[in-house]
């Protein structure tokens, strides 16, 4: 039985008022939890003390706050939950992207090996002190680029056998075991004290966060996203195939290449400040997937939604938890996440991949 057009018409309407719902209820809830999760903490500021210090930030004239809660809030507070934001939304649309590239459900933007790299380029900074970069920046340098060698070994290798997503898992795992145990070596030669701090900044944390690594974070999703959001429909077509996007004039290896680049720089730039966060990327886009389907038009913005509310979520809760002490993000990412996943894909049966 064919359909009408005025009926075809009111589907696609309806298809896509669900999705802009979807994405109003996400952004709202985004603003909701940021507006909350700024007047918590182990510091003893009233909800009234913390808004009065931001809008005496943009109206000096009409209010005026102290410099301890101005410390807090702008020093401490805001930075890490823009940062919480960012982070959460590249991580998710690397892994919306690596799973639409790989045409693999269990990808995500940690398959390349680079979380075990650079776990392995910041415990040769703590352990033994070297690095490609000096001072403060010691760590973070050596995070971000052992990460990029990770991501370009893995190409070489799968460039020798061909391009496909087998080539790249298979590279991939490899070079994460090869790093995993370069990082174990080093933590066996190191004192106590250095493989405490390596196992920590394994753990993620926002701990850190400031107003100028949000804003590379930022440059950089800027900078990477817009040509993911370009070549969604190339990615919908290579879901289908790489001879069937082929057929349909998409140049496979090179949108394949080009995302996972562009990938490995997004997840490089977030990782290097905040230590591995897991779960997040492959989470993130199955429950956006559940929910608007797998057109990653709508896939990849909607997964950096759902990207930002869980960690930043995550975040909130292990900062206040057990406050004073603040739990590592990427232990709370897990609890928060994995119940929350296992209830939408046994509450639901349908087959979203």
């Amino acid at each position: 039985m064919s359909l009408s057009k005025t009926e075809v018409m009111g589907e696609y309407q309806s298809y896509m008022g669900k999705r802009a719902l979807f994405f109003l209820i996400l952004l709202l809830g985004t603003a909701l939890l940021a507006s909350m999760a700024v007047t918590l903490g182990s510091a003893s500021l009233s909800i009234k003390e913390v808004y009065v210090a931001i809008m005496a930030r943009f109206l000096p004239d009409y209010f005026e706050s102290t410099s301890y809660a101005n410390t807090i809030v702008w020093g401490l507070r805001l930075d890490r939950i823009l940062m919480g934001i960012l982070s959460g939304m590249g991580l998710a649309i690397a892994g919306a992207a690596m799973q639409g590239i790989l045409k693999n459900p269990l990808a995500s933007e940690f398959t390349l090996g680079v979380s075990s790299a650079a776990g392995f380029g910041a415990a040769l900074a703590i352990v033994l002190g070297a690095g490609f970069v000096g001072g403060e920046y010691l760590v973070i340098g050596n995070a971000f680029i052992f990460t990029l060698i990770a991501s370009f070994t893995v190409y070489g290798l799968a460039k020798y056998k061909g391009i496909t997503p087998e080539t790249l898992i298979l590279a991939g795992i490899a070079i994460m075991y090869l790093f995993s145990a370069m990082t174990s070596f080093l933590q066996y030669v190191g004192h106590a004290e250095q493989v405490q701090e390596v196992v920590f900044w394994m753990m993620g944390s926002l701990g850190k966060s400031s107003w100028e690594k949000a804003g590379i974070i930022s440059a950089i999703l800027a900078v990477c996203l817009p040509y993911l959001i370009i070549k969604s429909w190339d990615i919908n077509a290579m879901g289908a195939g790489d001879e069937t996007a082929k057929s349909l004039g998409v140049n496979v290896e090179r949108t394949r290449v080009i995302s996972m680049v562009l990938v490995s720089l997004i997840t490089a730039s977030i990782i290097c400040f905040t230590g591995t966060i897991g779960f997040v990327g492959l989470v993130a886009p199955h429950i956006t997937r559940m929910v608007i389907g797998g057109d990653h038009r709508f896939l990849l913005p909607g997964s950096a939604l759902v990207g930002a509310l869980l960690l930043l979520g995550a975040d909130t809760l292990a900062r206040t938890i057990l406050a004073p002490v603040i739990l590592p993000v990427g232990i709370m990412t897990s609890f928060l996440g994995v119940p929350f996943f296992v209830y939408l894909f046994m509450k639901r049966r349908k087959v979203f991949w």
